[in-house]
């Protein structure tokens, strides 16, 4: 049976470049290979046909040969004579499948240093430490290179030695069906050595749990869900890796009085009713100390008075907010019966007024009065 053009095996130009040719026999490797179509003989036909095209169009001079005089002109059998092919298949797909069998299969990575761990701290805060900013101790405990065998989970003094299974290189190569990959030694874990004598305050493991005490500067106008970076404060690496960070997340408790949204603050006052109808003052709290609100004469439940600048300034910049007052007309308790009688020759003598004194109450009692006479027709 003839075979089929190599590009049109790969589905490719005859002018691709390498990294296309390279990204469509992944794709076609990925398609047809063995370990994905178990008991399947067209896949597997196809798996080779593609590495065979692929071996012969990655190598510029078979490529060219291939060019000029078609299959005839290349090694029919180079597609699987290893270092005859274009490119070892190991190099092909080592960085597409170092992560799923054990990480890092490329070459040079004896001893290679990882990060360590980012850690994260829930604080709690405060409205004032968070409007204000602060500075926090906090307690942490974290796995911290031994400072007896400087992190490399030997016993000082003694020697560790090179790895009988991957022969000192950190990584071992393993065949996965068709495929030849190279993953981080079982055995040394990637360093390319035995420890023959384990550090007996670490037992081997280059860190140590340790508790650390850290200051924290809270800078003026965090809010909830804000985090606080300190650089190489979380987990040691391995080895001789960087610390990971730790991640201070800001929690800021609820407040007696003011409830905050972004840079504004809210607070509800009870007013009197009488300084409600007739007007007058009233002390309120803010964040910087007391001061006096004016309240208006006929003021009612609800009425928002806005002080500008009372509010928080931003972590981020910007203007710094308002803080809103809420009024809430205080019903009296408690009476005793001469204030009753009093409240009630108030209230005959509101009647002589009609609509002045009660505009919201005649108002309401005319749209209740409307209602029902609706409700009357539509029930006929």
């Amino acid at each position: 049976m003839a075979k089929r053009d190599y590009y049109e095996v790969l589905g490719v130009q005859k002018n691709v470049n390498e990294a296309e040719l390279k990204k469509a026999y992944r794709r076609l490797a990925m398609k047809y290979h063995p370990d994905r179509n178990e008991s399947s003989t067209e896949a597997e036909e196809k798996f080779k046909e593609a590495k065979e095209a692929y071996d012969v169009i990655s190598n510029p001079q078979k490529r060219a040969a291939y060019d000029q005089y078609g299959h005839a002109g290349v090694d029919q059998q180079a597609g699987f004579g290893g270092s005859q092919g274009g490119a070892d298949f190991g190099d092909i797909f080592g960085d597409m499948f170092g992560d799923i069998f054990g990480g890092g299969a490329g070459r040079g990575s004896q001893n290679r240093a990882y990060r360590g761990a980012d850690l994260q701290y829930n604080l709690q805060l405060t409205l004032e430490e968070a409007v204000f900013g602060t500075e926090k101790n906090i307690d942490v405990t974290s796995k911290q290179s031994c400072e007896t065998c400087s992190g490399s989970g030997a016993e000082p003094g003694s020697e560790m030695e090179t790895c009988s299974t991957c022969g000192g290189a950190g990584q071992v190569r393993m065949q996965q069906g068709f495929f030849s990959v190279q993953q981080t030694c079982p055995k040394c874990h990637g360093r390319g050595k035995i420890i023959t004598n384990p550090c007996q305050r670490c037992h081997g493991t280059g860190a140590v749990e340790r508790k650390r005490t850290l200051s924290v500067k809270v800078p003026a106008g965090v809010d909830t869900g804000d985090r606080i970076r300190l650089a190489n404060e979380g987990e040691a690496g391995t080895n001789s890796g960087p610390a990971g960070d730790l991640y201070v997340q800001i929690h800021v408790k609820q407040h007696a009085i003011f409830e905050r949204d972004g840079e504004h603050l809210h607070c509800e006052i009870p007013i009197s009713f009488v300084t409600a109808a007739i007007g007058g003052e009233v002390e309120i709290p803010t964040l910087d100390g007391k001061l006096m609100l004016k309240i208006p004469a006929e003021s009612q439940t609800g009425k928002q008075f806005r002080l500008r600048g009372k509010g928080v300034k931003p972590v981020r910049g910007g203007a710094q907010g308002d803080l809103y007052v809420h009024a809430v007309i205080e019903t009296p308790v408690n009476l005793n019966k001469e204030q009753k009688e009093l409240l009630n020759r108030f209230n005959d003598s509101l009647q002589e007024g009609e609509k002045r004194h009660n505009p919201k109450s005649d108002g309401w009692g005319a749209g209740v009065k409307s209602f029902f006479d609706d409700l009357k027709f539509w029930s006929k």
